[in-house]
């Protein structure tokens, strides 16, 4: 089911229970493992494999693995692994509202509770895709993994085991599309594996399969999963017209870069489907694109719409002056300089805009302010360094984002009543609290240019941009004089676009 509208709710539909017990649409044909039954795989890959299968007639099913002890597998399995994904957000100029009853799933493994049901899954013949998220950590090599737990503790170990089952069945290898939020993943969950069979002393002519016969692509994901809708679930459920206990709410916006590859295209056609799935043959452009625009726009504005007063990222895009600082360090300072054609960065900026103003998205400011410093030093510092290299001249926006950093940071506290709060290493604070109380100018050089500080905040001094310290003092000094938010008024003002 899916329905749209611009602004009417949700129509109901019939019983969820008359849904389960409608089985003529569900897929027959288990060609995807999916380890993880967490909100966003429900969201994100689950839901587009049940849109190719509508529009494409696939026949592609998904099996889920429990990764952790503790899981959802139950929780599928009480509902015949159906449940509803709602996206809704802004979407080309409108607000839309979509309701899907996700049936790509058809099985679920919890492989702590039965280990060779687990082990069944890679005698699959129809087996041909792996994908995964089990958080930024489990794509990780712990050596404690052993051959015969059951099943090994790690991420990487239940692969191994897996593929050495399936390799001992004479079948052909897979292709693993992990999802986890680190670089490179695909490199880096090959790694794990060839560690865990070398750790295990498996045979050669298994370790030559592994690296000949399966593929580890790197891929990039993005699409903000709320999941489920605690506060909201009752009202949403009348909408519906049935209760879902697995409802997963996401906004409209997705996005799938995936290391170019023959066998997961012909298996997994999805962008033949219309859905947001890129096969490039470097993911690499297109993270640096999501962190400098996406990330890099949030980090840039939020300490200086905080210090104007704002709480959330949608009084931010409300905010005409702040909405107007963005577009400054986005348009000027960010897209013509990403290495990718710029109608395709135009086009994901306008997107990063409608994103941040989703009117059902709640974004609080002093959530995406922790932990600024590797933050800013991983999303924007990039971005100024290259401008500086093509310009000779520091990026005015950019520059003033870092001043206001500085400046949220020096009036914070960690412990005090009524001041927001700090939160981020130790030895980060610790500069900052050394600097506290002095001239504006002082602290910027003292953060910016002088070790160890700097060696701790930015990994080296800055000095090496050419006039970007003097740019910063200037702003700390006029955020310093005249407030946040006169200051951003002589930025913007003194701005010719």
């Amino acid at each position: 089911m899916i329905v749209e509208s611009a602004s009417a709710p949700l129509p109901g539909v019939e019983q969820f229970a008359l849904t389960i017990a409608n089985r003529e649409d569900r897929p027959s044909r288990a060609a995807v493992l999916q380890f993880g039954e967490g909100n966003f795989l429900r969201a994100f890959v689950d839901w587009m494999i049940d849109v190719a299968n509508e529009k494409l007639g696939l026949n592609v099913g998904v099996r889920v693995v429990q990764p952790i002890e503790r899981g959802m597998v139950d929780a599928l399995s009480a509902q015949d692994n159906l449940f509803t994904v709602l996206l809704r957000g802004k979407q080309n100029g409108r607000v839309v509202k979509e309701a899907r009853i996700v049936r790509s799933v058809i099985g679920a493994v919890n492989p702590y509770e039965d280990f060779d049901a687990f082990l069944s899954e890679a005698r699959n013949n129809d087996l041909m895709i792996v994908v995964s998220n089990t958080t930024e950590a489990g794509i990780a090599y712990t050596g404690n993994d052993r051959f015969d737990d059951r099943p090994p503790a790690s991420f990487p170990g239940k692969v191994t085991r897996l593929l050495y089952e399936r390799w001992s069945a004479g079948l052909p290898g897979l292709v693993f599309a992990p999802c986890e939020l680190i670089d490179a993943n695909g490199d880096a969950l090959r790694e794990c594996v060839l560690k865990t069979a070398a750790q295990w002393s498996l045979e050669p002519a298994f370790q030559l399969w592994l690296v000949e016969e399966n593929e580890y692509l790197n891929t990039l994901v993005d699409r903000i999963v709320t999941g489920y809708p605690r506060q909201e679930a009752e009202e949403l459920w009348t909408e519906l017209g049935y209760r879902d206990n697995l409802l997963d709410v996401a906004e409209p916006f997705g996005l799938w870069v995936i290391q170019s590859s023959d066998r997961f295209e012909r298996a997994l056609p999805l962008h033949k489907a219309g859905l947001p799935v890129i096969f490039a043959p470097d993911v690499d452009p297109y993270k640096k694109r999501k962190v400098r625009l996406l990330n890099g726009a949030h980090t840039a504005m939020v300490h200086a719409g905080y210090l104007c007063g704002l709480d959330t990222v949608g009084e931010c895009m409300g905010d005409p002056m702040i909405r107007r600082f963005m577009a400054l360090a986005l348009e000027n300072e960010i897209m013509p300089y990403l290495p990718l054609d710029q109608d395709d960065v135009r086009a994901f900026a306008e997107a990063v805009v409608e994103r941040f103003e989703n009117p059902f998205n709640r974004h609080l400011i002093l959530s995406i302010t922790l932990n600024s410093i590797s933050k800013f030093r991983a999303r924007v510092l990039p971005s100024i360094d290259i401008y500086i290299e093509k310009n000779g001249v520091p990026p005015p926006a950019l520059a003033f984002s870092m001043a206001s950093l500085l400046a949220f940071y020096l009036n914070g506290e960690r412990e005090k009543d009524g001041a927001y709060p700090l939160v981020d290493d130790a030895p980060a604070l610790a500069c900052f609290e050394k600097a506290r109380g002095g001239a504006p100018r002082d602290a910027a050089r003292a953060l910016l240019a002088e070790s160890p500080a700097c060696d701790i905040l930015w990994g080296g001094s800055l000095a090496r941009l050419q006039g970007f310290i003097d740019a910063v003092a200037n702003d700390l000094e006029r955020i310093d004089r005249l407030g946040m938010r006169a200051a951003l008024e002589c930025l913007t003002r003194a701005d010719p676009i």
